[in-house]
């Protein structure tokens, strides 16, 4: 007999189920030639010297269980300090970047570049090699390629440039579409690098559409012209008042080929259950 109150229902247990979409294509940087590398990280660090941009940081100190003698050393060493030491503390340079406006034209690190790239602020875009796992930067390839971005990994680029800025470690750097100061630095990188292999991305599109645009402006009177920039100027404002959308026009999408299907055997459809009552 049971006694009232005591019997409970027993609710079976959900079934978690995880739906994975994997990509058939394998992306992959592109080796970059010897040469083309040691160029690139010449450049890069002759125009961070140049600019002098690098970021200060407070040396930590450790903090030591002092005793009552040491202690009254201290306080009678604090009263006799020198001013002259007290001037050199004040001529110390504050914790920091050192030029922010030069610090602004820059991505530094993944999260701020995957950022740039999805605005489609960058003008060029610089890989580590020794980034581990790759998956960190693979997922770059596919955003710089649908933004037209030129992106290349280079070796070495954070044991060369990160100490340079005062920084341990660069798996990424981006140059923005703002930067004055690497203007030189990028026209000199950007041939370098060799282009983005994205099945679905095709740029000779772009290039045609390009220079056809180019050839029937040639041809048109300076009336035309005229009535054409002016509209442009329009779509322009337009563009700027509304969210900054990319035009896939020349994206080509191709047919999925699935070689096997796998059932899930835990997923099993059952009827429901009823509710059995407690035993009164």
């Amino acid at each position: 007999v049971i006694q009232q109150g005591t019997a409970t229902l027993r609710k079976a247990k959900k079934i978690t189920v995880k739906t994975c979409l994997d990509n058939p294509f394998v992306f992959q940087w592109k080796t970059i030639d010897g040469e083309d590398m040691h160029f690139i990280l010449q450049t890069l660090e002759e125009r961070i010297k140049h600019t002098g941009l690098k970021k200060i940081e407070t040396p930590r100190k450790k903090k030591r269980s002092l005793t009552k003698k040491q202690m009254e050393k201290e306080c009678d060493a604090s009263t006799n300090k020198l001013p002259e030491e007290e001037e050199t503390e004040g001529h110390r340079q504050k914790p920091g970047w050192t030029d922010i406006n030069i610090r602004r034209q820059l991505a530094i690190g993944v999260n701020e570049v995957t950022k740039a790239l999805e605005k489609n602020d960058l003008l060029l875009l610089l890989v580590c090699k020794s980034a581990k796992p790759a998956m960190i930067t693979s997922h770059l390839i596919q955003l710089s390629a649908s933004r037209a971005t030129p992106a290349g990994q280079v070796p070495r680029l954070s044991e060369t440039v990160a100490p340079l800025l005062g920084l341990t470690s660069i798996l990424a750097l981006g140059f923005k579409k703002q930067s004055d100061k690497f203007t030189e630095a990028i026209e000199a990188i950007i041939p370098k690098i060799p282009a983005l292999e994205v099945p679905w991305f095709q740029y000779g599109m772009e290039e045609s559409a390009a220079r056809a645009h180019t050839d029937s402006s040639e041809n048109q009177e300076p009336e035309q012209l005229a009535e054409e920039l002016g509209n442009e100027l329009a779509s322009q404002k337009r563009k700027r008042m509304e969210s900054n959308q990319l035009d896939l026009s020349h994206v080509i999408l191709q047919p999925l080929k699935i070689k096997k299907l796998v059932p899930n055997p835990n997923k099993i459809k059952k009827p429901p259950r009823k509710k059995k009552k407690a035993f009164s």
